[in-house]
C-alpha cells in the first residue's frame, strides 16, 4: 500500500475512487514481500521445493529397476510396456504443469503443492495396490500428475522469493532435488525389490509424500505477490470500511476468465514464443536423452557386465556426479555474470544461455563415449565415466534454460516453466520409447552416436539468443 495515511482518507470517504485505492507493499522493505524475507525464510522455502522436486523424481526413476518383476507379476513379456510403466508418470509430468501452473497464477502457489500433495499420498496407495496392469499404469500417470506439482511452482517462486542477480543460486539449490531423485532412486528401488518386492516401491513414496504434505502445511507461506496483495487488499476493506480498495497486481479480468486465460498460458507460450520455444526442445531433447539412460541403463549393465538388481543402480552415480559438477559450475559463474552484466548496464537475460555454448558438445561426447565403451564390452567405470561428462552437459542446458525463463517472464515464471517441463517430460517419455527399440536394431554404439549428432544442431542457440533474443522478445510480445 503506498501509506496509511491513504487508507485512512478512503476510510472515510467511500465515494472516492483514486489511484491511491491500490494496494501496494507499505515500502520498499515491506517484511510481507517475499523479496523483503529474511535469508533463513528465502532458504527455508527454497529448501522445501527443492524437497518437493527430490520426492517427486525419485517416484519417476525408482521403478526402473522392477521393470521384470512387474512384467512378471503381470504375466507380460513385452519390454516396451515395462518402459512404459515407468515413463507414464512422465507423461503425468507433462499434463500437470498445463493446468498448475496456471491455477498458481490465479490462486496462488500455496494452494496447488497442498492440494497436489494430498493427491500424490491417494494416487500412490492406488498404484502400490493395483489388480491390473492398466489400473497400475493409470495411478502411475496420476501420481506423475500431481507429483508435478513442486517442479511446476518452483520456478515462479524463485521468481517471487529471490531477485535476479540472486536467482542463478537459488536455482542450483532448488535444482538439487529433481537431479538426485532420478540418480539415488534406481540404488534405492533395485535394493527394495530384492528385499522386499517393487509395491514396497510405491508404499515407500507414499510415506515420503506424507511426511511432506504435513511439512509444507508448517512450512511454506504464500510467495505469489498479486495473491498476497490481494488478501491484504481484502484485510484492509474490512478494517477501513472501504470496498474500493484493491491490490495495485489485481486482476482486470473475472475469475472465470483468469482461468481460462491461465489454463491456455502455457501452450501459448510454448506454440506462439519463440524465447520459450527453442530453448525448451533443446532442453526437452537432452532430458529424453536423460531419461533414456535411466530406462535402459540397469538393464544393460545387468546383461553386458553381471551386475546384480541392487548393484546396477549405482550405475546411474557417474550422471549424479556429472550433474554435480555442472550444477555447481553454474552456481559459482551465472549470478557473477548476471552482476557484472547489470553493473556495466549491459544486463540481458540471454546471458543465462551462454552455457549451452559447451553444453551440447559435452552431452555429445559423453553419449558416444558411453555407447561405444558399453557396446564392446570395455570395463564398467569407463563408460560411466562417459556418463559423466554427459550429466555436465545435461546441466549445462537445465540450469541457463530454467532461470533464463524465470527472468524473463517474472510473475509468468510459472507458466513458462510448465511450459518447459510438458516438452522435456513429453519427449522424457517418448524417446526411451522409441530409442530402445532402435538400441535392438543397430546396437548401442551406433544408436547413441545418431542421438548425439542430433543435439549438435543446439549448439548455436546461444549465439542466436545473445544476437537477437531482445528483438525476438519484442516482436512475439504476447497478451497474457
Amino acid at each position: 500500500m503506498a501509506n496509511h495515511a491513504t487508507v485512512e482518507k478512503l476510510g472515510s470517504k467511500k465515494q472516492e475512487t483514486t489511484v491511491s485505492d491500490l494496494v501496494d507493499w507499505d515500502s520498499p522493505y515491506d517484511p510481507e514481500n517475499p523479496l523483503q524475507w529474511p535469508k533463513w525464510r528465502k532458504v527455508g522455502t527454497l529448501l522445501v521445493v527443492s524437497l518437493g522436486g527430490l520426492i517427486s523424481f525419485l517416484a519417476s526413476s525408482m521403478l526402473s529397476p522392477a521393470v521384470g518383476h512387474i512384467l512378471h507379476d503381470f504375466r507380460s513379456t513385452d519390454e516396451t510396456l515395462g518402459v512404459f510403466a515407468v515413463s507414464v508418470y512422465l507423461l503425468g509430468m507433462a499434463l500437470g504443469p498445463l493446468v498448475l501452473s496456471g491455477i498458481s497464477e490465479v490462486h496462488g502457489r500455496a494452494v496447488v503443492f497442498h492440494v497436489c500433495n494430498i493427491l500424490f499420498v491417494a494416487f500412490s496407495i492406488g498404484a502400490a495396490l493395483p489388480s491390473s496392469f492398466g489400473m497400475f499404469i493409470v495411478f502411475r500417470f496420476l501420481s506423475g500428475f500431481a507429483g508435478s506439482a513442486p517442479v511446476t511452482v518452483g520456478g515462479g517462486t524463485i521468481a517471487d522469493v529471490f531477485e535476479p542477480a540472486e536467482r542463478g543460486k537459488a536455482t542450483s539449490i532448488y535444482a538439487l532435488g529433481p537431479i538426485v531423485g532420478p540418480v539415488i532412486a534406481p540404488i534405492a528401488g533395485g535394493y527394495l525389490v530384492q528385499a522386499v518386492g517393487w509395491r514396497w516401491i510405491n508404499w515407500l513414496t507414499l510415506i515420503l509424500g506424507g511426511a511432506y504434505a504435513l511439512l509444507t502445511f508448517v512450512l511454506f507461506r504464500e510467495t505469489y505477490h498479486p495473491t498476497i496483495l490481494d488478501r491484504k487488499a481484502q484485510r484492509l476493506q474490512k478494517e477501513t470500511g472501504n470496498p474500493a480498495l484493491q491490490s495495485k497486481l489485481a486482476r482486470k479480468n473475472t475469475l472465470g476468465q483468469a482461468m481460462r486465460l491461465a489454463l491456455v498460458r502455457p501452450l501459448k507460450m510454448l506454440l506462439l514464443s519463440p524465447v520459450v520455444l527453442l530453448p525448451c526442445l533443446a532442453l526437452a531433447l537432452v532430458i529424453g536423452y536423460l531419461f533414456l539412460l535411466f530406462s535402459t541403463m540397469a538393464t544393460i549393465f545387468q546383461q553386458r557386465y553381471g551386475f546384480s538388481e541392487g548393484a546396477s543402480g549405482f550405475v546411474y552415480a557417474g550422471i549424479g556426479i556429472g550433474n554435480l559438477v555442472g550444477l555447481y559450475l553454474f552456481a559459482v559463474t551465472s549470478d557473477k555474470a548476471v552482476r557484472r552484466a547489470t553493473e556495466n548496464g549491459t544486463f540481458k537475460p540471454e546471458v543465462r544461455l551462454e552455457p549451452i555454448i559447451f553444453g551440447g558438445p559435452l552431452v555429445c561426447a559423453g553419449f558416444i563415449w558411453y555407447g561405444w565403451t558399453a557396446e564392446k564390452h570395455i570395463h564398467w567405470i569407463v563408460p560411466i565415466i562417459g556418463t559423466a561428462v554427459f550429466g555436465i552437459g545435461v546441466m549445462a542446458f537445465v540450469m541457463p534454460v530454467t532461470t533464463y525463463l524465470i527472468d524473463v517472464w517474472k510473475w509468468h515464471a510459472a507458466s513458462a516453466i510448465g511450459a518447459n517441463n510438458f516438452s522435456r517430460s513429453i519427449l522424457g517419455a517418448i524417446i526411451p520409447l522409441i530409442a530402445s527399440k532402435m538400441y535392438d536394431n543397430i546396437g548401442l554404439g551406433w544408436g547413441n552416436s545418431l542421438l548425439a549428432f542430433v543435439i549438435l544442431i543446439t549448439t548455436p542457440l546461444p549465439w542466436l539468443f545473445i544476437r537477437y533474443g531482445e528483438q525476438l522478445r519484442e516482436r512475439f510480445k504476447l497478451s497474457l
